[in-house]
């Protein structure tokens, strides 16, 4: 698609969210408020709220990174935000897996995107795998969040998602209310990947991590069928503990 094309494609699409934004106002994912033309899911004041982590600046290892060390290898690690529940990130995330809110996920994966294609080392990545649900979640859900955000990263740094190449057998319960080693069993050996031997380096996308047992899980599938594979991993929020 052409540059012209583009622009032209956006300037209507504005025009379009203007006219629709007159006759259905959207509301703040957390205050509630009416949000104006320019804003989206989040308000002004909201914003504020969010708290950045700026790993993309760090020059030595951030916490996420030690997250992981001595459970599995890892190349990089980012996350948007640091997770708050009582903040605004607790509600978008909480819109984002359990009230159908399907644009909400692409506008953070593209603020995710926003701030990655500043970066030299994620634009060297193959491809991304989100990381995947149970197709019972998913049919319920009407999509996979993690799915959402790759694509609206995809969509910033030009980097394909590849959404079929691990899949989760497993209909896990919530990890919310568990001990650390609870997580670790409700989600050990629940998932299968696929060759991924024609790949150097791929990004595994999340929408938040806690202790990270499932990207430890995930993770260390595929690098017992695919050895050389270099992980990275990409999330909209970290909980800090």
């Amino acid at each position: 698609m052409d540059t012209i094309t583009l622009s032209i494609k956006k300037f209507i699409f504005s025009r379009l969210k203007d006219v629709s934004t007159l006759i259905f106002p959207e509301a703040c994912s957390y205050c509630k408020s009416e949000l104006t033309s320019s804003e989206n899911h989040i308000c002004g004041l909201c914003e504020l709220e969010l708290k950045r982590t700026y790993f993309e600046e760090f020059k030595e290892n951030s916490p996420l990174d030690k997250l992981f060390w001595g459970r599995v290898k890892l190349e990089k690690t980012f996350a948007l935000y640091y997770f708050n529940s009582a903040t605004a990130i607790r509600e978008i995330l909480h819109e984002l897996k359990y009230q159908h809110k399907e644009s909400l996920g692409v506008d953070m994966g593209e603020r995710i995107g926003n701030v990655l294609k500043e970066t030299v080392f994620f634009s060297k990545l193959d491809a991304l795998i989100p990381v995947p649900i149970h197709h019972k979640k998913a049919f319920v859900r009407g999509y996979n969040q993690s799915e959402l955000l790759a694509r609206g990263i995809s969509s910033e740094i030009g980097i394909p998602v590849l959404k079929n190449l691990t899949v989760k057998r497993k209909n896990t319960s919530s990890q919310t209310r568990k001990s650390n080693q609870e997580r670790w069993e409700n989600v050990v050996s629940v998932f299968q990947s696929q060759d991924l031997s024609y790949f150097k380096h791929i990004a595994l996308v999340d929408d938040v991590i806690t202790t990270g047992s499932t990207i430890e899980s995930l993770a260390n599938e595929l690098l017992n069928s695919n050895p050389h594979l270099k992980i990275s991993v990409i999330s909209l929020a970290f909980a800090k503990s």
